[in-house]
């Protein structure tokens, strides 16, 4: 009877970036925030990956969707969140303690990718997701947040390191993103803009001048809910409500094809 069953499959909603994504099912986090919201709708399912830029990302995509997957046939939503490890300056390694940065002042970092091609890795993640099926109105670009500079170089002299961003790079950074996606056709939260509109105070939604703060996961949950909600607005509510199994007979709603 078993092999006869047809497997519930929830439809994704898929988290793509970098450590910023990865931080966001911590307690209180933005994508745990999403996962709480579309519970029995889809699955929320984090792909985010620290220290990772526009680059490496665009050469990973086609391993983490596989279309060959009938559960990746069914995505209703990709984020895609990089830019504050590629807008890291030219000059200058991020790395994590307790290793030391072997690389001298003026050799590339592993992390920086120069601003042209950042554009150009976002729009061809966008054209891989359409080949994998995930059309540009189901993919939503995040651009990276403000950088709080004396916060974030404290951090770095922590790790033996200069300060290695500049909020205002990370700037040329979002408005490559924002422009990237209006050619796409996909849809965009501008982070970097919307933090410091009417000059308010951006560092309270930081936690280490880089990474988001519990009130910087709650703004950008609150944001993305804005862009993602016409995306899954339309997903049933998955597999019966317990009020309504026929307790004499829980197989024919249990088992029965939604």
């Amino acid at each position: 009877m078993m092999s006869n069953l047809k497997t519930v499959i929830w439809p994704k909603v898929i988290l793509f970036g970098d450590s910023i994504t990865q931080f966001s099912f911590q307690a209180n986090g933005w994508g745990a925030e999403l996962a709480h919201k579309l519970a029995r709708k889809c699955d929320v399912v984090n792909r985010g990956l620290s220290g990772y830029n526009s680059r490496w990302g665009k050469i990973l995509l086609p391993r983490i969707i596989n279309t060959q997957n009938s559960a990746d046939n069914n995505i209703a939503a990709v984020t895609v969140f990089f830019g504050a490890n590629d807008s890291a300056l030219k000059g200058f390694c991020v790395i994590l303690p307790p290793f030391v940065c072997p690389c001298p002042a003026d050799e590339n970092p592993q992390q920086h990718v120069p601003l042209q091609e950042y554009s150009e890795n976002l729009k061809e993640i966008t054209r891989l997701l359409a080949s994998a099926g995930v059309s540009a109105d189901r993919v939503i670009f995040i651009t990276p947040p403000p950088l709080h500079e004396a916060a974030w170089e404290k951090e770095c002299i922590l790790k033996g390191c200069s300060l290695n961003r500049h909020n205002s790079v990370a700037g040329q950074y979002a408005q490559a993103c924002v422009h990237a996606a209006g050619q796409c056709g996909s849809d965009v939260l501008d982070l970097w803009t919307l933090m410091q509109k009417d000059g308010q105070d951006f560092t309270a939604y930081l936690s280490d001048g880089l990474h988001l703060s519990e009130k910087g996961n709650q703004f950008v949950a609150q944001h993305l809910w804005g862009l993602l909600e016409s995306r899954v607005a339309d997903l049933p509510f998955i597999l019966p409500y317990w009020g309504d199994i026929d307790a004499k007979s829980p197989e024919s709603s249990l088992l029965c094809e939604q």
